[in-house]
């Protein structure tokens, strides 16, 4: 069995000084590659060492809605265009915290670099946190379809579930696919098509079942897999083989 984690923060401070030894620990999960994503200036340039000193490692850069104030586009453009970045992200609407930047500013830069993404062909994760309907009516008016966008963590419901995969989202669950107080995550993910399903941790936040409430590592993806495997009734060794395939393409990597 092969896992790609496809939404990790392998470059968070929870991680620094022992990287080898979580990339050998996801191993013995069978987590054999990952995506690092970035969130703002710092993270993103840990996100791409990380990508050029390990084979199975990829980077992720962009600006998360809780940074936007910081958004650097030409920074972003100088460094997407190096070989281990391989999308655009997490980006996005963050309307939980009510500290971080006010809507609008969030929805410009959200903009800003989606036209970034069309214009330089790069996929993109996206973060929604209690947004959904704005998300979806921005992404409604960027045809990201051909570039590719993944919706990650998504907890929403069928609705929300059935109106991103009509624009052509991949949807990927961390964690709380597992969780047993979430049953509409658990039906959102029995009804994902295949062909359209990712997983991740999000390390190192929202550890899965049997380790919430712990710190997330990669080589917990394992436990979505399973999670997301039980809801569709199908041997889990199928959910890997998909997700792995999904997250090589959306990501383009050979």
């Amino acid at each position: 069995m092969q896992i790609f984690d496809s939404h990790t923060h392998l470059n968070d401070e929870a991680f620094a000084g022992k990287t080898q030894e979580y990339i050998d620990r996801a191993k013995e999960l069978d987590v054999d590659e990952m995506a690092i994503i970035g969130s703002n200036e710092e993270l993103n340039i840990e996100a791409i060492r990380l990508a050029q000193n390990y084979k199975h490692l990829h980077a992720v850069i962009g600006w998360h809605p809780e940074f936007v104030k910081e958004y650097n586009e030409s920074q972003l453009i100088n460094q997407l265009k190096l070989p281990e970045v391989v999308a655009i992200g997490e980006i996005g609407l963050d309307y939980h915290w009510p500290e971080n930047p006010s809507h609008e500013e969030q929805q410009k830069v959200l903009i800003q670099q989606l036209d970034v993404a069309q214009q330089y062909d790069m996929p993109v994760s996206i973060h929604c946190r209690d947004a959904f309907s704005d998300m979806y009516n921005i992404l409604k008016n960027h045809d990201m379809s051909k570039s590719g966008i993944i919706m990650h963590s998504f907890n929403g419901d069928l609705d929300w579930l059935n109106k991103f995969l009509d624009l052509g989202l991949m949807i990927s669950y961390s964690g709380v696919v597992s969780f047993k107080n979430a049953p509409e995550v658990h039906e959102s993910a029995k009804h994902t098509p295949l062909d359209r399903l990712l997983v991740e941790t999000d390390a190192p936040y929202l550890a899965p079942t049997p380790y919430r409430g712990h710190q997330n590592e990669p080589g917990y993806t394992r436990f979505v897999v399973d999670a997301i495997a039980k809801y569709k009734d199908i041997a889990p060794d199928e959910v890997a083989k998909h997700t792995f395939e999904n997250a090589r393409k959306v990501y383009r990597i050979d």
